[in-house]
């Protein structure tokens, strides 16, 4: 049995093979460099800002989601955090894609998203209540401002970016 591929699928897929790594290792580098920001109850987790590339091709949600993953493993928490950080990253980028599909404006796409992000932290408080024994409330406050913060602060470079780079591409 012999199977031809063709140069334009091979080159397709190592063209997204490369923009799935490169993501991956940028999200991981970025957590790494403000590492003491990243974890625990108040955090800042600046890589964040990789979430929104998720709104301009699927092919993000993988790479974020194995950002999130690998990064994860330098977490204090790490046990709990690689499997229900990665997890719950996947199912939020996900949500966000489907909630802001009708939405044209890319300023409101990305508050939207915003917003779901940081409400989703109840993920991260409860992993930090029951491992480190913190209150689940103001855990889920701190870390879900946090999570704005970052978003929004990361927002404005991901929008400069997509107006001089095609992110769909």
């Amino acid at each position: 049995m012999n199977k031809t591929i063709s140069n334009t699928s091979v080159t397709t897929s190592v063209s997204e093979l490369t923009k799935v790594a490169l993501i991956v290792a940028l999200y991981v580098v970025v957590t790494a460099w403000f590492a003491v920001f990243s974890f625990g109850a108040i955090q800042l987790r600046m890589s964040e800002m990789f979430n929104y590339l998720a709104l301009y091709h699927k092919r993000y949600v993988l790479a974020v989601t194995l950002g999130v993953v690998f990064a994860n493993f330098m977490s204090p928490t790490w046990m709990l955090d690689v499997p229900i950080g990665g997890l719950a990253t996947f199912l939020v980028l996900i949500l966000c894609r489907a909630a802001t599909k009708n939405i044209s404006n890319q300023i409101v796409k990305m508050a939207v998203t915003a917003v779901i992000f940081a409400l989703s932290m109840f993920t991260v408080a409860g992993q930090l209540s029951i491992v480190l024994d913190l209150p689940f409330f103001y855990t889920w406050l701190t870390v879900g401002l946090g999570e704005l913060l970052s978003m929004t602060v990361g927002g404005f470079f991901v929008y400069i970016l997509s107006k001089k780079i095609d992110l769909s591409k």
